[in-house]
């Protein structure tokens, strides 16, 4: 950095000096700058004064400026043109010497970055196959969804602020377009619903079951889970009476289940009759139930089942 002020100082004072040999020589006068001249010959006084300074502040760094003028002012004056273009080409190397203003590239990232504006449709937000879905704008501009396989049409226009509700099916991911700029958000599968069969009574533990009692009471709790329970058919088989559906706290739909058998002694008989092959090793008759849940969107099919087992029809 030193030599490059030194260089700039050294093409200054050349400047100066060429100046004030182009003023004498065109001028063809002397160099004793405190003879008085005319009024009429005379350069305006803070021109004079200005050059005056400078000339003393250079006699006081020691340079010379006693200079003869060659009476062939024509000569003189084209070695002049000469020296100044010389100058000019020294002046013009001179700037490569300047180094260039150096670029903040974290400003110019954080400038780009803030001219991305966040998606108005958060990518939090859960998108499921084979069902409706969804989407919640918090932003201030639309937001269109696009299935990437078709840009042309889209699935669904979000107004500003506002909600849409809209179907997928086998989409693996949706595109959210805002605006310039688009986001992508993951679409899960549509698990199968899932059955859970629970026994809540404690009459089938004794070595004695009666009918009647079974019949009058819940003997088991179905629960099916379920993200989307209001797309699911539900159906049961066997000697069952089911009461239901109800929703839990978590939206699964809740089943009561009580066996279904005969209504009197006699029409139990008539059961026996024609069911006597259920008969256990251990005397008691088994029964079974099955659940089926059909998803009517994705097609998913499941069933569970359980089993009553009693001795009697009453005691």
């Amino acid at each position: 950095m030193i030599n490059k002020n030194r260089d700039s100082k050294f093409v200054i004072y050349q400047v100066l000096y060429i100046f004030v040999i182009t003023v004498l020589a065109l001028k063809g006068a002397d160099l004793d700058l405190r003879r008085v001249a005319l009024a009429e010959n005379t350069v305006n006084k803070s021109v004079r004064d200005s050059l005056i300074a400078v000339l003393d502040s250079l006699y006081s760094l020691g340079i010379d400026f006693s200079i003869k003028i060659d009476p062939n002012v024509i000569v003189e004056n084209e070695k002049m043109r000469e020296q100044l273009a010389s100058l000019n080409k020294r002046l013009e190397t001179l700037k490569d010497y300047v180094p260039p203003t150096p670029v903040d590239e974290k400003k110019v990232e954080v400038v780009e970055e803030q001219t991305q504006m966040q998606s108005p449709i958060s990518a939090k937000q859960t998108y499921i196959q084979y069902t409706w879905n969804i989407a919640r704008n918090t932003g201030t501009v639309p937001a269109t969804i696009y299935d990437p396989r078709n840009m042309n049409t889209p699935i669904a226009v979000v107004p500003a602020g506002q909600e849409k509700k809209f179907d997928l099916t086998d989409q693996t991911e949706v595109i959210i377009k805002f605006g310039s700029q688009e986001d992508r958000i993951k679409v899960l599968p549509n698990k199968p619903p899932e059955i859970k069969i629970e026994r809540v009574t404690t009459k089938m533990n004794s070595s004695d079951i009666y009918v009647k009692d079974l019949q009058r009471i819940t003997a088991f709790k179905v629960t099916i889970v379920d993200v989307r329970p209001d797309q699911l058919k539900i159906s049961w088989a066997g000697p069952i009476s089911v009461n239901g559906p109800t929703k839990d706290s978590n939206g699964n739909l809740i089943y009561n289940v009580s066996l279904k058998i005969a209504s009197t002694e006699s029409a139990f008989d008539s059961w026996l009759d024609k069911n006597g092959s259920l008969r256990e090793a251990d005397g008691r008759y088994k029964v079974n139930f099955f659940f089926t849940a059909v998803d009517e969107r994705s097609k998913d099919r499941v069933q569970v089942g359980d089993s009553f087992f009693f001795t009697e029809f009453s005691n």
